[in-house]
């Protein structure tokens, strides 16, 4: 479970709700006519614009932005090192036998190529186009949550439209005219916080959930072809991780830059 997520998600929902409750009406912000333009708007437009297999995967979405990450990066890492020592000592074929025993199948497919000899350009190509499609799949998953933050607030808009027209069709009457400006403000409302609090959020963590993932298989990639290669151990320790330290670097460069500037404007 991320906690990020969860707490993010509570401490929203406690801070906006502690906010309206404190006026002591909060009553007067439920509307039903609004939960249902902006709701069903937002369904039966993403409905529209995706198929009914990937609008069935949302839940499984949710799920993946709730969860965190079986193997990271460093357990990969001293996974593939442990297996460059056991195939330099005991040879590819060795390896075999922990094929099945391997939780990640992008893993268990790259070590499986490796023990059935495969060449290593094609044991390259192969992942690479395995992880290719991966990001495609990703990347469907990301926008269906994005296309859903973005047509949240246009059916608030849209909302608001139809309260007032129902307000100034009912100018005559002056007790009809706070339903009409209800519906108005509260379906704007209901649009905004289900796009920035859900959708849009929920969009983002998936995007760094699948740079991380994309970030492990690239390292996967690299060391089967390092234990392929019979390289040693040490060095497919340090090759592995440079994938990692490149975003340190990058991070500390940035870093000493700013530092260096900050000194430049104080000078």
């Amino acid at each position: 479970m991320d906690l990020a997520t969860l707490i993010g998600i509570i401490f929203g929902v406690t801070l906006l709700g502690g906010a309206i409750v404190m006026d002591g009406n909060a009553i007067i912000f439920y509307n039903l006519r609004s939960i249902l333009i902006v709701i069903g708007g937002t369904l039966a437009g993403t409905m529209i614009s995706y198929s009914l297999g990937e609008l069935l995967k949302i839940p499984a979405l949710v799920r993946i932005a709730f969860q965190t990450h079986q193997l990271d990066s460093d357990e990969i890492i001293d996974l593939m090192v442990g297996f460059a020592e056991k195939a330099r000592r005991e040879g590819l074929l060795a390896l075999e036998q922990d094929v099945v025993n391997i939780n990640d199948d992008f893993l268990q497919k790259g070590i499986q190529l490796v023990v059935d000899g495969t060449d290593p350009e094609l044991v390259r190509n192969i992942m690479e186009t395995k992880l290719t499609f991966l990001e495609e799949r990703h990347g469907k998953g990301r926008s269906i949550m994005a296309t859903m933050g973005q047509l949240a607030p246009a059916f608030g808009m849209i909302g608001t439209l139809i309260g007032l027209i129902q307000m100034l069709s009912e100018l005559d009457d002056p007790s009809k005219l706070g339903g009409g400006m209800a519906v108005a403000l509260i379906t704007t409302l209901y649009g905004a916080l289900l796009a920035n609090l859900l959708f849009i959020p929920l969009a983002g963590k998936l995007k760094e959930r699948s740079e991380d993932e994309i970030l492990t298989k690239e390292v996967i990639i690299e060391g089967v072809l390092s234990i392929q290669a019979g390289e040693n151990p040490r060095i497919v320790d340090e090759k592995l991780r440079a994938f990692l330290a490149e975003d340190v670097h990058t991070g500390q460069s940035a870093g000493a830059e700013m530092d260096t500037m900050a000194v430049g404007d104080n000078a």
